[in-house]
This record gives structure tokens, sequence and C-alpha cells, in this order.
């Protein structure tokens, strides 16, 4: 009786950590293959995005490449799978210089491009994109942001924040994209540290993957993991928006 009882307790645990194993394996193809979820931690991309957004990033929308691994082991160059990637997607994705850290913004320039920030408004190859006031955004703490809705070329459009049309990131020279590179811009134009500034020129081998879907939203810095916060802080009007 000792001797089965044993030999039963071993099996169950057994079991167990090969449940286990599977649920890890399983985990770790979703998020290398699939989806990814990651969190907004700063006010770049707003409006789109909002600190405390909790979103689900595509891995195959372009390929795969070293930094769709975990880690990012070097054991390949360029993108497997690849495909082509459109301007106006928001897009996840490691700084040139430093790839140990995911960034989001969204893609305004293709290869070839010419890039130019003219008093607060975007040229895209010598042409103003069309830019029209449409009202204010409220941030947490209460102040009033002018909101301008932005049309890009392929018909992309979408909400952006200039608080100030002479701010030094408004008026920049004239960024010619090279082969391979992709031209980033956050949303919030006052406040975000893209293409324009240290990111330069993203290349095509350092996509992440493309945000999709806002799967869960709190505000005043609360954690989902704390339940008790949700009836102050959980934003239901952004959860399942579509971003792409």
């Amino acid at each position: 009786m000792v001797d089965r009882a044993v030999a039963k307790k071993k099996e169950g645990w057994g079991e167990t950590i090969k449940v286990v194993v599977q649920a890890l394996l399983l985990a770790l193809v979703i998020r290398t293959i699939l989806f990814q979820p990651f969190s907004i931690p700063s006010g770049s991309m707003m409006p789109t995005l909002l600190i405390g957004d909790y979103l689900f990033v595509s891995k195959w929308s372009y390929g795969f490449s070293k930094y769709s691994l975990p880690f990012s082991p070097d054991l390949f160059e360029g993108r497997v799978l690849g495909s082509d990637p459109e301007r106006g997607d928001v897009v996840v994705f490691r700084k040139p210089n430093e790839t140990d850290t995911d960034y989001i913004k969204r893609l305004i320039g293709l290869p070839g491009d010419r890039v130019q920030m003219r008093e607060g408004t975007l040229f895209i190859n010598g042409q103003a994109v069309p830019k029209v006031a449409d009202g204010t955004f409220t941030t947490e703490g209460g102040a009033e942001i002018p909101q301008f809705r932005e049309t890009l070329p392929n018909g992309v459009s979408y909400e952006t924040l200039d608080a100030d049309p002479q701010s030094i990131g408004d008026n920049t020279r004239e960024f010619v994209v090279p082969p391979g590179h992709y031209f980033m811009m956050g949303d919030n134009r006052d406040n975000s540290l893209d293409s324009r500034f240290d990111v330069g020129y993203v290349p095509f081998e350092n996509f992440v993957g493309k945000a999709q879907v806002i799967f869960f939203s709190m505000e005043n810095d609360a954690s989902p993991l704390e339940i008790w916060q949700w009836p102050s802080s959980l934003r239901p009007s952004r959860i399942f928006n579509w971003l792409g």
C-alpha cells in the first residue's frame, strides 16, 4: 500500500510538471509568433495611447527578426517572412543604439521619403499633410491641449496634440529616410523623443510588431492587479479600442 501511494504521488507530481512545462512552451510560442502584451509608460503617443493603456502587439505583421524573440538572441540577421509596414502604423521597435528597450511610435516616413516639420505642420515629400483643428484634449491633470486631426497620403487619419507650434520639434530640418529604414513620430508632438531627435531612422530589422488593440486601461498609475482600484481607475471606454 505504501509503495502504491508513493508511486501515485510521484505520478501526480510528474503530470503537474508536464502540464506546467507545456503551458510555458505554449505561452512562449504565442508571445514569439502571435501576440505580445505591452503597457504604455509615457505620454508620447497621446491622445492615441495613454499612460496605463495595455495593448496587444501582433508579432507576425512584419515578419520576424531577432528582436521578435525573448532576449533577442543574435541567431540571424534581417527578417524572416517580412511584410512591408504601412505609413500610419503604430509600431513597437528598438532604437538602433538602444536595442534592449521597446519604444512605440507612429510610422510617418517610408524609405526614400523627405520628412520635415514647419511651424507645427508635417510635410512629406514637400507636401503638407492635412491638419484640421479638432477641439482640445484634457489630461488627467486637467490641462487643455489643442488637438488636431492629421490625414496621411494613404488615408490613415489620427489625432495629434500640439500645444506650441513653435516648439523645437515643430520646426526641423528636412530628413531623408535611407533605404531599409523608417521615420517615427509620436502623436504628442511636443512631448515625444522620436526620429526628429535621438531615435533617428529605425532599421526594418528593429521592428518588434504592430500595435493592434488596447485590451485594458487604468488611470492614476493604478495596477490592473489592484482590483479594488477598478471602480475609480478603470477606463472602460478604452478597452478593445482597435489601433490598426
